[in-house]
């Protein structure tokens, strides 16, 4: 069985004025495999999805090939993020 392909997650931009209360802030960078752990659950409930379908060869409308840009869903904050298959 080959092995998945790993996963970048990459806080890019923050939409609005809040602050979010997981404390992320843009330019911080997770490895999905090592430090998932440390993402907000809300934001991962939206990202983990997206992760999978990169993970096992799919992609996304308009995005380049491997890659996929999500939101999070705090409306106070909404966190940019972007995904990678590494």
């Amino acid at each position: 069985m080959a092995k998945k392909p790993g996963i970048r997650i990459s806080l890019i931009d923050k939409i609005g004025t809040g602050k979010c209360h997981r404390g992320h802030k843009v330019g911080d960078v997770f490895d999905f495999d090592t430090e998932r752990g440390k993402l907000c659950p809300m934001a991962m409930h939206v990202l983990f999805p997206a992760i999978d379908i990169l993970r096992y060869g799919g992609n996304f409308p308009g995005e380049d090939e491997g890659t996929g840009v999500f939101c999070c869903p705090d409306y106070r904050v909404i966190n940019v993020f972007k995904i990678e298959k590494i």
